[in-house]
């Protein structure tokens, strides 16, 4: 077979990120282990769309890309679009833990992780330190962790003000794989509010529920 690449830096990144045609008729192994993989990131072309898949330990994902390719391609479909959870759905009482935390904070923002153990399949409640916070402005450090744990969730609270996602937050975000979450209106009588949405692939993507049990 042809190399795709010449120079071996390229080949590693289409290694890394490969792009599969998908077969007419039968299944592919080459995105069947992509789909399958502990962790990976990939794209699969099919006559009705591109559709990105992207798996972590705690997270699989297939987000189409593009609308149906209007040019006559002899391939598959690439599916239906999926995102789920691996790691099953985080407890409702680290939620009552970070909201009760960022009201204690109040009137200044605060912030705080959600950890998800491979190992164990645990999941805990991280409050990073704080290297500036206000009523306006936060800045916090992301935590180092071992190999089996993962940030599932990163937090962080607007005080009393509305819950948004600002371009700071965008820059923070970008390339990030994770469920960023954005609590506003804390100590209102009709809040908290929140805000959130899943990064993967450089995208900021709708979170079709909420990542809390019973939520």
């Amino acid at each position: 077979m042809t190399p795709l690449a010449d120079d071996p830096t390229a080949a590693a990144i289409l290694a890394a990120v490969p792009c599969h045609p998908v077969p007419p008729n039968g299944r592919s192994p080459a995105i069947d282990t992509l789909r399958t993989a502990r962790a990976g990131h990939g794209l699969a072309i099919g006559h009705d769309g591109v559709m990105m898949i992207v798996r972590r330990p705690w997270l699989a994902l297939d987000c189409r890309l593009t609308p149906p390719i209007p040019a006559y391609l002899p391939y598959g479909s690439i599916g239906e679009p999926r995102a789920e959870l691996r790691s099953g759905l985080i407890p409702a009482d680290h939620l009552a833990t970070i909201l009760a935390h960022f009201t204690a904070c109040l009137p200044n923002e605060a912030a705080a992780f959600v950890l998800w153990s491979e190992t164990t399949r645990d999941f805990s409640v991280h409050f990073p330190e704080i290297e500036e916070a206000t009523p306006s402005r936060l800045v916090y450090r992301t935590p180092a962790l071992p190999p089996d744990s993962h940030i599932v969730c990163d937090l962080h609270s607007h005080g009393h003000g509305a819950a948004f996602f600002s371009a700071t937050d965008d820059r923070d975000d970008a390339g990030a794989t994770k469920i960023a979450i954005v609590v506003g209106r804390l100590g209102h009588p009709d809040g908290p509010v929140i805000a959130s949405r899943l990064c993967a692939g450089g995208m900021f993507l709708p979170v079709p529920r909420s990542p809390f049990a019973g939520e």
